[in-house]
């Protein structure tokens, strides 16, 4: 297939599946398989990561009103009751630190469990039988709003607590060892657990992963480049015909993200979770079997 087709497809992906809870790492890494791109290629296993970078920085667009409001009223918050602690972006902090410390010692281990198609299609079918129960618990309390009486505590992130924003840091850990559990779903979920709305968890997901993907992706970019880490390439190594596939894949990833970001915004406000753990399920069992057909 023609290079620049196949970085049009992959940054389709990418984009359309990084901040949906279906796990972009499981469909990423399906569709090399699929598409027979070699996962020991040092330029391929870069390319992943540019493109990844581009869905990322999507976010600070499309929330840049969001974060210039935040900014401007840290530390007291909108109605004056945060501290520099509890400020939701305090709290973005807060979740971010506790992800990335354990994440960066279960370096080796994260990469050794990102190849392997046996692990991403248990954590979509068991992400996905977890996301389905945790919405289905919380439907009645969403759909009687704020002024009912529910379980659900936290309708807006600006009233988030600092035990909210630990918890769903820890549980985001599993996402990184865990590939094809979703960081996406891995947030919503815990977030929804610990009291949180499906709106207040679902725009803390977003907050959270732009530190969190930066730093991941950034690293492991910069280990790529300085030629560390496995099957690194050299900046110098690559040609006129590497950028553009590079350039293709990383603007298309950014295009198709913000369009997936303000759909998913939308439809979860009025529809919930259901369809996209129905989707890992079956997504799940499919990748399962086709990893007992290859073994």
């Amino acid at each position: 297939m023609n290079d620049y087709l196949l970085s049009l497809i992959l940054g389709v992906v990418e984009g359309l599946t990084e901040f949906l809870p279906v796990s972009s790492t499981a469909h990423l890494r399906l569709s090399e398989v699929l598409l027979h791109i070699s996962l020991s290629d040092g330029y391929w296993k870069m390319y992943s990561i540019v493109i990844q970078l581009g869905a990322i920085l999507c976010l600070p667009v499309y929330f840049w009103s969001r974060i210039t409001k935040l900014l401007s009223t840290f530390p007291r918050g909108e109605d004056g009751n945060r501290t520099v602690l509890t400020h939701p972006l305090s709290l973005t902090m807060v979740a971010f630190v506790v992800t990335a410390v354990p994440s960066f010692l279960l370096t080796k281990v994260i990469g050794k469990h990102l190849e392997n198609i046996v692990i991403i299609g248990w954590s979509l079918l068991i992400g996905g039988i977890v996301m389905w129960i945790v919405d289905a618990m919380h439907a009645k309390a969403e759909a009687a709003g704020p002024n009912g009486n529910s379980k659900i505590r936290t309708w807006k992130m600006e009233d988030m607590s600092l035990g909210q924003s630990i918890w769903i840091g820890l549980c985001q850990i599993l996402s990184a060892v865990f590939p094809g559990t979703s960081r996406s779903m891995s947030t919503i979920a815990a977030g929804q657990i610990a009291g949180m709305s499906r709106a207040s968890a679902l725009e803390f997901s977003f907050f959270v992963s732009i530190p969190t993907m930066a730093a991941a992706t950034l690293y492991t970019l910069y280990k790529s480049l300085r030629g560390k880490g496995e099957n690194p390439i050299g900046v110098a190594q690559i040609d006129s015909h590497g950028w553009i596939v590079l350039a293709i894949g990383f603007a298309v990833s950014f295009i198709v993200a913000y369009a997936s970001v303000a759909w998913f915004m939308a439809y979860v406000r009025k529809r919930g979770f259901a369809p996209f753990a129905v989707y890992r399920i079956i997504v799940g069992v499919l990748v399962l079997v086709f990893a007992a057909k290859l073994s």
